[in-house]
């Protein structure tokens, strides 16, 4: 099969050479579609080329900033290219199922099966909740591709798989998604769906839910939460569907109050705490705005507070304007919590790195007038890998601090 070209730059192949699967249009050289003006329509497969002709690896075209998302930097074996079909598709999931395999805690049937580039699969969002994989393409050249890919899900998973939700419009480029609509693509299931995380139950809607339908990137932070949390109060801000709350409260907490701007967030919460019966201690969902709660000046302290906010920014312009805002943000939360109290703050912006992100809460802090020290780094599960050769990957970070 011959597929369009993409030619680089002279000296601008050594990121793609790297392993890393961004091709920026600012290192194209030329490219090689229909004639008669070399036509490639976004989402098109290519295969990139170095200035001497030699082949790199092979993705999806974009007409646009990062123009080719890789997929398969394998070379060509026996002049046959790669063809990303039920078979490609096959192979691949399988092996990255296998490892899967290996970093899911037990009593746990949801988790992430395919992390975009960090599963070498650029562009791809795929979750498992209870045998119903929900897909959520990011890139038209996945989207374009997701029969093979659901076919290929139902070869590696066989009877285990109930259904395939395509959940992609919400995060296709506008004018793409404006023929997209969300849908089965295989079988069938009712939501809510009860899902077990480390033996918790959560009531997880794909179809109206953010996202996927649950936050799977803090199981560990949650678990990790438990240690901190036995007769204690807990609040736990921008709870979503109260994640956090159910395993402070499977911990013993005395107390947990939840709080979301979100009536719907806080019904979710009260829905997933009804799910695990048996918890002793008290437990309030809160419809607030967090910021107005943090300082109303009735607000108790507690002994761990949980801010985990929606991303603040979602490019780099918007950067600064996000780091205020988790600057201020973690200066009211400082003030909630009770002295040798515990701090658990997160961020998930992919633009806000690691060491801005920890300058910021030193910054906080200081305005805070509060001593602090860090207990913990956090950071997304094994489940949600970060490609070495791309950091980018790695969007979720946290602190855990004790406050004194």
């Amino acid at each position: 099969m011959n597929y369009p070209k993409i030619f680089l730059q002279k000296g601008r192949d050594e990121a793609v050479r790297r392993f890393h699967p961004w091709v920026f249009s600012g290192a194209v050289a030329r490219r090689e579609g229909a004639a008669p003006d070399n036509h490639i329509d976004d989402g098109d497969v290519v295969e990139v080329f170095d200035s001497k002709a030699t082949y790199l690896g092979t993705g999806h075209f974009h007409d646009g900033s990062i123009q080719v998302r890789l997929f398969s930097f394998a070379a060509h074996t026996n002049g046959q290219t790669v063809v990303p079909d039920v078979a490609f598709w096959e192979q691949k999931l399988t092996r990255i199922r296998a490892v899967r395999a290996s970093v899911i805690p037990p009593q746990t049937n949801c988790y992430r099966l395919i992390h975009g580039e960090g599963d070498g699969c650029s562009g791809l969002i795929i979750d498992i909740y209870n045998g119903v994989a929900v897909l959520q393409a990011h890139s038209i050249g996945m989207h374009r591709q997701r029969q093979p890919i659901v076919d290929a899900l139902q070869r590696v998973f066989g009877p285990e798989l109930i259904a395939v939700y395509d959940k992609s419009a919400e995060t296709l480029p506008d004018q793409y998604a404006a023929g997209v609509q969300n849908g089965y693509r295989y079988g069938r299931a009712e939501t809510p769906r009860a899902v077990q995380e480390n033996g918790h139950t959560f009531l997880v809607d794909w179809i109206t839910g953010q996202k996927t339908g649950f936050f799977l990137d803090q199981r560990d932070n949650r678990q990790l939460l438990g240690r901190y949390a036995h007769g204690k109060s807990v609040l736990n801000a921008f709870c979503y569907s109260g994640g956090f709350s159910v395993y402070a409260l499977a911990a013993g907490a005395s107390l947990v109050h939840s709080v979301d701007v979100s009536k719907k967030a806080i019904e979710l919460t009260n829905q997933n705490v009804a799910a695990n019966p048996g918890f002793a201690g008290q437990h309030e969902a809160i419809v607030a705005d967090v910021m107005d709660y943090l300082k109303e000046p009735t607000t108790p302290t507690y002994d761990v507070v949980v801010l985990d906010p929606p991303a603040y920014a979602k490019s780099l312009s918007a950067r600064h304007r996000a780091v205020q805002g988790y600057k201020r943000l973690n200066v009211e939360g400082l003030k909630r919590v009770a002295p040798g109290g515990i701090l658990f703050t997160f961020s998930c912006s992919q633009v806000v790195d690691r060491e801005l992100f920890y300058n910021t809460i030193v910054a906080a802090a200081i305005e805070a007038g509060r001593q602090v020290r860090v207990l913990h780094h956090l950071s997304q599960p094994a489940d949600h890998p970060v490609s070495l050769f791309h950091p980018e990957g790695g969007y979720l970070k946290g602190l855990v601090l004790w406050v004194e």
